[in-house]
């Protein structure tokens, strides 16, 4: 009776295995970890790669809220890779053996990135020659459609604070470039930009917002197609540099999502009538360069 009561308490006591009732091939293994910051809390949508002995990658993908890595390979040495905005990457061989259960690392400790220097307080403008604004949508039931904006200027006043700042942006409609002529004229007349009663895109922003790292949100106002709306784009900046002639430059790089029918634009009207361009959602990507705003002569 003692004995099986023992027994009981002990099994009680015992974690079930979290991948028992998973099949593993013959020759395979699972690499599994865990990511955690410096306090020991886990990372999520932390990116991984598991790559071999001569670089070619094997597997890839995010941690989960737990920040659990879960790959399953075969018997092997491997390099893994892991980044997460905020902080700094994580490469070091991790060996897959024929162990009879799960393996890898245990866990992995992130730390915090260094800050990178910010713009000095001031007025700085785009450089549009080192600078894209893009987009990317989704042609209906089709592959995806990449497009930009080849006219474009914006102004940036750096606070004593960049908490402090603000940016003003301007882009001209009806240079979108989807490098389809026909489908470009398309998106230029009344049934999506209307660039002739439309002719500006523009973004007003005073709310930067630190997230940690070199990670902002920019939060402003978009106006498009006569209707404006706040967006805020996920912001990454990429540091101080110097160009060609000396000069300082800064750059950033951004995103955000918009959906056209916040824009009075009415993809099921078009959709209807067999207007099918591109998708009701729409990704903004920005590759940025700012450089001090120049003083005219005279």
């Amino acid at each position: 009776m003692i004995s099986r009561l023992l027994g009981r308490r002990t099994a009680a006591h015992q974690k079930p295995d979290p991948f028992a009732g998973l099949s593993v091939p013959p020759g395979a293994g699972l690499l599994t970890c865990r990511v955690v910051d410096p306090v020991d809390e886990p990372v999520g949508q932390a990116e991984f790669t598991v790559s071999d002995s001569n670089g070619r990658k094997v597997v890839s993908g995010e941690t989960d809220p737990f920040g659990t890595v879960v790959a399953m390979v075969p018997f092997g040495e491997y390099r893994l890779a892991i980044s997460a905005d905020s902080f700094t990457p994580f490469r070091g061989n991790v060996t897959v053996g024929e162990n009879g259960g799960a393996g890898g690392p245990g866990d992995i400790t992130l730390q915090v990135a260094p800050s990178l220097p910010l713009p000095a307080p001031g007025d700085w403008e785009i450089e549009p020659a080192h600078s894209r604004i893009g987009f990317i949508a989704r042609h209906i039931g089709l592959a995806r459609v990449h497009g930009r904006f080849d006219n474009f200027a914006g102004a940036i006043r750096i606070g004593e604070t960049m908490e402090q700042s603000a940016m003003h942006v301007v882009i001209g409609a009806a240079s979108i470039d989807t490098s389809v002529q026909m489908r470009d004229d398309h998106l230029r007349s009344a049934d999506f930009l209307d660039v002739d009663n439309y002719p500006t895109l523009e973004f007003y922003s005073d709310r930067f917002t630190h997230r940690g790292g070199n990670n902002w949100g920019i939060t402003g106002a978009l106006t498009l197609h006569g209707v404006t709306r706040t967006v805020t784009l996920d912001a990454h900046y990429l540091g101080l540099g110097n160009g060609m002639e000396g000069e300082t430059r800064a750059a950033v790089r951004a995103s955000t999502e918009l959906h056209r029918e916040d824009y009075t634009v009415n993809w099921q009207s078009m959709l209807a009538r067999g207007i099918a361009v591109v998708g009701s959602s729409i990704k903004i990507e920005m590759d940025i360069q700012i450089v001090p705003k120049t003083v005219p002569q005279g």
